[in-house]
């Protein structure tokens, strides 16, 4: 991500967002266009980088995640809002209700009335050498992001927990062709065995040693014993984990989320609105909701900044009858 500003033009804004993706910039659109103060600071290290395009974003079917950042970056900025490239280390409460301060990592310091953090998830990945390399392009993990793009081809699902079956038949309503390699999963109960020969699933046995790789293109998944099976895609159930440190730096703690029995990551608690436990601080995005598509992570970012802007109301309203008593 390339910089608006070298700096902050000032030392104390109405918000100040952490992180820059499509919920901080949804945030930051909307409390530009509230006249408020904001300053988007943004590490340049969105989730969703290793995909070619966006899916299931109305109005923006199959945008380029680059491109998608470009144009929020640019309605913000259009409305006063600053973006800035950076790191936050941490934040922490100024004395009595003075807000907030953020340090980033190069030093720099800011002070904001409230907070948003935006910062998003890290996907980390099973143990299997290749993954990493191809994720995104034929290492997936969503269907509704990814499954069109790879309907009726031959399609893989590497169990690593109690998921993989579930996985398996919902993969298997995009293609004919799919293969439940047991991997370090636990073996089907007899009922998902039958379900998923009912589903013409098949299942493979054995440990998962690595991806074959031809001319750029992932072909097969290759067995401890050096059987390859041809594959076009593989589904993996990938660990969400907040990215969380700023949050933790104000006494906020993540928790763990569990799904079909496995803990699938880490996220950080809020209300509706996105409002945490720490007064004057919001959270909106992956960091909070680990499965949430693009465009509900703009809704989020957007339903966090219409709550701040009033929590900033209340204040300013009572700072003026105060102002109005003294006179």
């Amino acid at each position: 991500m390339e910089s608006r500003s070298d700096e902050m033009k000032q030392r104390r804004y109405d918000v100040v967002i952490v992180g820059g993706g499509a919920a901080g910039l949804s945030g930051a659109l909307t409390l530009a266009r509230a006249r408020r103060s904001v300053l988007v600071i943004d590490a340049g290290e969105p989730r969703n980088a290793p995909a070619s395009h966006i899916h299931n974003y109305l109005g923006r079917e199959s945008t380029p995640p680059g491109e998608l950042l470009a144009i929020g970056r640019g309605e913000a900025a259009g409305y006063g809002a600053e973006i800035v490239a950076g790191r936050v280390a941490s934040a922490e409460r100024l004395p009595g209700e003075q807000g907030f301060r953020v340090e980033t990592e190069d030093g720099r310091s800011v002070e904001a009335r409230r907070l948003l953090v935006t910062t998003g998830l890290v996907d980390e990945l099973p143990p299997v050498p290749g993954l990493a390399e191809r994720w995104g392009r034929e290492v997936l993990h969503c269907p509704y992001c990814h499954g069109r793009e790879v309907a009726d081809r031959p399609i893989g699902v590497l169990a690593t927990g109690p998921l993989a079956v579930h996985q398996a038949l919902m993969w298997r309503q995009w293609s004919e062709d799919v293969t439940l390699f047991r991997h370090t999963g636990p073996e089907p109960s007899d009922e998902e065995y039958e379900q998923l020969a009912a589903r013409g699933v098949a299942v493979v046995d054995g440990e998962v040693t690595g991806l074959e790789v031809a001319d750029d293109r992932f072909t097969g998944v290759r067995l401890a014993g050096g059987r390859v099976i041809p594959r076009e895609a593989l589904v993996v159930q990938a660990r969400f984990v907040a990215r969380s440190a700023v949050l933790e730096s104000l006494g906020l703690v993540p928790v763990a989320q569990e799904m079909g029995g496995e803990v699938i990551g880490t996220y950080v608690p809020t209300d509706p609105t996105g409002a945490t436990e720490v007064p004057g601080v919001w959270a909106a995005g992956n960091v909070t909701r680990l499965t949430e598509q693009v465009i509900g992570a703009a809704a989020a970012g957007l339903m966090a900044a219409g709550a701040v802007n009033g929590d900033l109301i209340a204040e300013d309203t009572r700072n003026a009858v105060e102002a109005r008593r003294r006179g």
